[in-house]
């Protein structure tokens, strides 16, 4: 295969730059995703876009915006989290995080779950953009 001068000199997209994020950076994030899990529905409110998407196991559901409000007030709280295999990357003024977690609370089986958070930095301020859980047994 023959790549043409202009190909080769193009500058390479965005998505091929990601990088990490800062210690502090990554602090602040992992903190506001433990606070996800175990700060109640309020927490969750005030670090997640209006319109942001969730995509939860139990039940199977896709939610977007208000939504998430009304499925989130009825499963927050966990007593205690625990992620693993934790990574963290970012594109420009995106950070992914992907985690293992296990997840307990009072009258109910830990669960686990393979979960993904996205954040936007929006003004120097992260908020969720979008939260995804695949449960794992």
């Amino acid at each position: 295969m023959t790549v043409s001068t202009a190909t080769a000199r193009r500058p390479a997209p965005a998505a091929h730059k990601s990088g990490t994020l800062s210690p502090k950076e990554q602090a602040k994030l992992w903190d506001m995703e433990e606070h996800f899990w175990t700060s109640g529905a309020d927490n969750v409110r005030a670090t997640t876009a209006t319109n942001a998407v969730m995509v939860f196991p139990y039940p199977p559901c896709i939610l977007q915006g208000d939504q998430i409000w009304t499925h989130l007030g009825q499963r927050t709280g966990w007593r205690s989290v625990v992620m693993a295999e934790r990574r963290a990357m970012r594109c420009r003024g995106i950070a992914i995080l992907t985690y293992r977690v296990s997840a307990e609370k009072a009258d109910v089986p830990i669960y686990k779950a393979l979960c993904a958070s996205t954040y936007l930095n929006d003004d120097d301020s992260w908020l969720r953009i979008s939260h995804q859980q695949t449960a794992v047994t």
